[in-house]
């Protein structure tokens, strides 16, 4: 009796044992954490297991365990390895790691023998911010009432787009960024310009991949703006309320960084890391606000969302604008938001706009703007419509848009051959920035400036290029060939001089421009008031909306 009760209980036990066994495997066994994961490869790695790691064709690197520098160190399986595991991980770490992925885990794909392999992609920090390395890159210079920005090397960086996969470097160079030459890309490769993964680019033939991440140095011209300073209104805890001059764009966009506000307040006022509260035009000025932290970003975004924000603008706008308050309620929609150009529209957004006129001086009328809504450019476009477009507005009161320019939302074209004619006219006057464009923006795809519709008339277009390049004075200063510009090879050519400011291969460096005349910069739309819960902020009216302001 008492050995089958201690049989039984051998047998009870063992039963309770696999009990538990299996318990664990079907808790965890779908759930081996990273920790595991990475203990196992590593083990595989160690006991010699699999083939010897592939190298890494045109970027060497990243199978030698290298990260390219501002990369961060990815933690787990199925990544490369930082660099203090190179040595551990030059065995067959990789393939192990791609051998036994754990449930859930994609395989991490590897190219064949002498492929390129494309090293994961940065992990990218949320929002704008700018910091000491930025603001050190080149200086300021004040020249006949104009805020300068000594040339300086600058690296445009990306990652490449899925419409570039498969295709050479050469043939993205050819088709999508036209504003050079091939030659000057093939000096550039020369020269050691052009990196792909961090690795220098030996020859525009290879073939992109899917986040292949490209790093182009260049020589960088900024246009001109005002000399006017960026004004302090108020600063506190949470915001920085300034007087933003026309003619500064708020945040870096097109060919400007160091002339925008952001840059100017950090690099002046060490004022760094605001956040944008409200956007202005670049050719708008008044008053502008930043919160200091995330947090009254959001709180304010939320006042804006719920309506509790009130804007008044002002403006001078040509002819007699009607003594009693106008309400404009036309939807406004966008025709492109490459170029920034909208119009009146039945398919428009719902917007709305009330007027008051302030003064008359037999020419023009000043006028006081408060938008109920925030559309795109909807004070002009509304001003436009009425038949009042602002009176030296390069876009809304353009002859772009037809005899009546505009009025009552009549346009004799097409949306692309308004834009055609646009970009055309502000070709000719060499005042593409207007636009926020570049002569590398007008890509294939893009309305076709050289040719300009029956409205805008080439004898028009003949007079604005004449007129332009006598005030433009843009004249070469140096050989076009880039052939012949004397460069080494290798890294030698590297970028290692500072603050320099003429480059062998830059273009604009050969051209001798003549600087706009300071008053060229001023749009007359400035915002006069922005209060919400709690705050209210001024700007002083500006001189040309004064009673006693006389036209040239």
């Amino acid at each position: 009796m008492w050995l089958g009760g201690r049989l039984w209980l051998q047998v009870f036990g063992q039963v309770c044992s696999n009990l538990r066994r299996l318990t664990f495997d079907r808790t965890w066994g779908g759930r081996r954490g990273p920790m595991a994961e990475t203990l196992s490869t590593g083990v595989e790695a160690a006991s010699g297991l699999g083939a010897p790691a592939q190298q890494n064709g045109d970027a060497g690197g990243d199978a030698r365990g290298e990260q390219p520098p501002g990369r961060p160190e990815l933690a787990g399986p199925g990544v490369e390895p930082a660099p203090g595991d190179a040595k551990q991980a030059a065995g067959s770490g990789e393939q192990a790691a791609t051998a036994a992925p754990g449930p859930g885990k994609r395989k991490k794909r590897r190219g064949a023998t002498g492929e390129r392999v494309v090293p994961p992609p940065k992990k990218r920090r949320a929002g704008v911010s700018f910091g000491d390395e930025h603001f050190a890159e080149t200086s300021y210079y004040f020249e006949g009432g104009l805020r300068k920005v000594r040339p300086y090397y600058f690296d445009f960086r990306t990652y490449c787009k899925g419409r570039w996969v498969g295709h050479s470097l050469l043939h993205v160079f050819s088709t999508e960024f036209r504003a050079q030459p091939l030659a000057y890309y093939e000096a550039a490769v020369r020269a050691g310009r052009l990196h792909l993964n961090e690795e220098p680019v030996q020859d525009l033939s290879v073939v992109l991949k899917d986040n292949d991440f490209l790093r182009n140095t260049v020589h960088r011209h900024e246009p001109p703006v005002t000399a006017d300073p960026v004004r302090l209104l108020a600063e506190n805890e949470d915001v920085v309320v300034v007087d933003k001059p026309s003619s500064i764009p708020v945040h870096p966009c097109g060919r400007f960084r160091h002339n925008t506000v952001i840059f100017i307040l950090g690099k002046e006022h060490q004022l760094k890391e605001l956040h944008p509260l409200h956007r202005l035009d670049r050719l708008t000025s008044g008053v502008l606000m930043f919160a200091k932290t995330a947090a009254v970003s959001e709180r304010i975004h939320e006042q804006v969302r719920d309506r509790q924000l009130e804007k008044e603008y002002v403006c001078r706008v040509e002819g007699e604008f009607p003594a009693e308050e106008v309400t404009c309620k036309e939807p406004i929609l966008v025709v492109s938001y490459k170029v920034g150009v909208c119009r009146v529209d039945p398919r428009g957004k719902p917007c709305e706009t009330v007027f008051q006129r302030l003064s008359y001086n037999g020419h023009s009328s000043v006028v006081r703007c408060r938008p109920l809504t925030g559309r795109t450019h909807q004070i002009r476009v509304h001003l436009q419509f009425l038949g009042h477009p602002i009176l030296n507005d390069p876009i809304y009161n353009s002859i772009a848009w037809g005899p009546s320019r505009g009025r009552g939302g009549h346009i004799p074209k097409t949306d692309e051959e308004l834009l055609r004619d646009l970009v055309a006219e502000h070709q000719a006057k060499q005042s593409l920035d207007v636009l926020d464009l570049c002569e590398g923006d007008l890509s294939p795809g893009f309305p076709d400036s050289t040719a300009p519709s029956s409205e805008l008339g080439k004898d028009c277009l003949g007079e604005l290029a004449a007129s332009a390049q006598k005030m433009d004075g843009a004249v070469e200063a140096g050989p076009q060939d880039l052939d012949t510009v004397p460069l080494a090879s290798g890294k030698a050519t590297e970028i290692d001089v500072v603050d320099q400011e003429t480059d062998p291969l830059c273009a604009e460096c050969r051209l001798v421009r003549q600087d706009p005349l300071p008053q060229d910069l001023v749009m007359f739309l400035h915002a006069l008031c922005y209060k919400g819960p709690g705050f209210e902020y001024f700007s002083p009216m500006p001189a040309w909306a004064q009673d006693d302001w006389q036209e040239d």
